[in-house]
Formats: C-alpha cells, sequence, structure tokens
C-alpha cells in the first residue's frame, strides 16, 4: 500500500555508535551469502518459494539494521511488466528495491558480478541479466523472456552508484531497451540510501530513513530508437525533481 508518511524524512538521526556499525557490517555479510545460497536451494523446489524467502529477507535486513524504508506511489503501478529505472545511491538500494516492491522483479547488473562464485551462483538462479554492452541484442532477449513470464526488470540508468548520493547522467541502454520491448519505463526515486550506506566505507550500513518513491509510467507507445534521447531526459527530470522536493 502507498504510505503518505514517505513523502519526507522526518528526523536527522544521530550518528550511529561504532559497535552498531560492526554489527551491522557483519549483518549485511552474512545475510548476503547464507541467505542467498539458501534461496538458490529453495528454487530447486519452488521458484515462488524462493522468491518470497529473498524478499522477506530483504525486508528482514532493513529491520534489524535499523533502516526504516518508507514506501509510496504503488497505487501508479498496473499489472506491468515494466522496466523500473531507480537512482542509484548506494548498495542499499538494491535491498530496498527487492524488498519492498511488489512482484519478483530482476535485476540488471554488470555480467562481472556473474562470475563471483557465490554472488554468481546467486544471481544466475535466481534470472537475474547480465548487461554485455558488447552484445545488446542478448541483453534484449533475456529482457524480453522476463517480459513474456510476467516480471519487470530493474535497471539503474547511471550504470554505476553516485559517489555522493547527486544523481548522474543516464545511460541510454534501459530507454532503447523499453522501446525495443514496447514496456513502459517507471522511474523511481531512491533518497536516503546515500546516508545509510555510503559509499567507500567498506559496507557499512547506518541506522536512519529511506524513501523509495514509485513515480508515473511512462508509456513507449508509438517510440522508436530516435525517441531514446527524448525519453531518457523525461525520466532523468522526473527523478531529479522529485529528489529535490524530498532533500
Amino acid at each position: 500500500m502507498s504510505n503518505p508518511a514517505a513523502e519526507s524524512i522526518a528526523t536527522v538521526q544521530p550518528p550511529a555508535p561504532p559497535w552498531r556499525i560492526a554489527v551491522n557490517r557483519v549483518l549485511f555479510r552474512g545475510m548476503l551469502f547464507t541467505m542467498g545460497l539458501i534461496a538458490v536451494v529453495l528454487y530447486q523446489f519452488s521458484h515462488n518459494l524462493a522468491w518470497r524467502f529473498a524478499k522477506a529477507q530483504a525486508r528482514v535486513l532493513a529491520r534489524v539494521c535499523g533502516v526504516r524504508v518508507r514506501l509510496s506511489g504503488l497505487d501508479k503501478l498496473g499489472g506491468g511488466p515494466y522496466i523500473f529505472t531507480p537512482n542509484h545511491q548506494s548498495h542499499f538500494d538494491i535491498a530496498a528495491l527487492l524488498g519492498y516492491l511488489p512482484g519478483n522483479n530482476r535485476f540488471a547488473a554488470k555480467k562481472e558480478l556473474f562470475r563471483e562464485p557465490v554472488l554468481g551462483l546467486v544471481l544466475r538462479t535466481m534470472g537475474m541479466v547480465p548487461i554485455d554492452r558488447g552484445d545488446s541484442e542478448e541483453s534484449i532477449r533475456r529482457l524480453r523472456r522476463i517480459g513474456d513470464d510476467g516480471c519487470s526488470t530493474i535497471i539503474f540508468p547511471e550504470g554505476t552508484r553516485s559517489p555522493d548520493g547527486r544523481l548522474q547522467p543516464f545511460k541510454k541502454g534501459a530507454f532503447v531497451a523499453a522501446i525495443e520491448l514496447g514496456m513502459p519505463i517507471v522511474p523511481i526515486v531512491c533518497h536516503g540510501t546515500h546516508e545509510v550506506m555510503p559509499k567507500g566505507r567498506y559496507l557499512s550500513i547506518l541506522p536512519g530513513d529511506v524513501v523509495v518513491k514509485v513515480l508515473e509510467p511512462i508509456s513507449t507507445e508509438g517510440m522508436t530508437y530516435e525517441d531514446r534521447d527524448r525519453l531518457r531526459e523525461l525520466t532523468f527530470g522526473r527523478i531529479a525533481d522529485a529528489l529535490a522536493e524530498l532533500a
């Protein structure tokens, strides 16, 4: 359900004590690998059970680390499938989107991550999409299969995490894919995740508040490849405006 309280961050959190940061770091790394492997095992028996487990554990991770995730805008969504395009402030964006967005949404990730022994196994088993910029046609085929299964895909259009939480320029891949597949783009705003998991802090999670705000879908009906830059700029502008309102 949409939560009107999600429109703003209510309070400024006091600095977390060193022991809490250390405990959160252990929790994050331990749950990431342990629960990932459990999800892989569950997937062999039931795909839906594995997804329910993964999404529930992402919410548990937020709670035990003292992070309050406030979600709004779900009333704007229909049946999908969509290409979700959130801004990317930190690694915690992934936990928030996995745990709180409805549906078994796949993430697109750089192909190098799929070579990691444990993480790669989890990504491949759960059907995540490796992005190979040298073979965009294969990426499109994978995204089409996900859409045919009724699932949406999450693509961070900035391509990587922002170093300081500010919105970075968008790459074109997500918008070319959405036009090619005829799927709506859904801009999503992640706010506060940079503060709870700053880049360069060795996977430290700080207690705090996070907002995930779903914006109005943008139809790609009738668009062609020539419209990719216009679609990218429109999406960037909507996310930038929403971030400014939440600041």
